[in-house]
C-alpha cells in the first residue's frame, strides 16, 4: 500500500497522474460499524483539501468524509448506492468513494504516508 497517502481524518487517496481515487480507511470503517448509506457529491463538484464532501452513515452514526486533495469530482462509485456495505467489505478496493481530478498536486505533501498514518493511529486507540 505504499502508493497510498492518508489524512488524519481517516481518508486514503491513491494518486495516478492528476487523478485521485479516494476512500475511507480500514480504521474508519471499523469505527463506524456497518455502513448503511453513502451520500456522495455530484460529478463536477469542486472540493477543497480537508473540507467535507460526502457523508457515510452506519448503524451507529453518520460521519463526514473530508477531501484529501482539492479538485473536481470526475467519478463517483455508483455501486455504493445499492451496496454501501462495500465500504466495510473492501475499503481500499470496491469500496472507494470518488475520483477527484486534482488541481494542486503539491497538496499531496500535506498527507501522511502509510508508516506515518500507522504511527498516528497508535495515538487514536484508547
Amino acid at each position: 500500500m505504499e502508493e497510498l497517502k492518508f489524512t488524519k481524518t481517516h481518508e486514503w487517496v491513491k494518486l495516478e497522474d492528476d487523478l485521485a481515487t479516494v476512500g475511507i480507511t480500514e480504521y474508519a470503517q471499523k469505527s463506524l460499524g456497518d455502513v448503511v448509506f453513502v451520500e456522495l457529491p455530484k460529478k463536477g463538484k469542486e472540493v477543497k483539501q480537508f473540507l467535507p464532501f460526502a457523508v457515510v452513515e452506519s448503524t451507529k452514526t453518520a460521519a463526514d468524509v473530508y477531501a484529501p486533495l482539492s479538485g473536481h469530482i470526475v467519478e463517483v462509485n455508483d455501486d455504493l448506492k445499492n451496496s454501501p456495505q462495500l465500504v466495510n467489505e473492501d475499503p481500499f478496493g470496491k469500496g472507494w468513494l470518488v475520483k477527484i481530478k486534482a488541481i494542486n498536486l503539491d497538496e499531496i505533501n500535506n498527507l501522511l504516508d502509510e508508516a506515518s498514518y500507522n504511527e498516528f493511529l497508535k495515538t487514536q486507540e484508547h
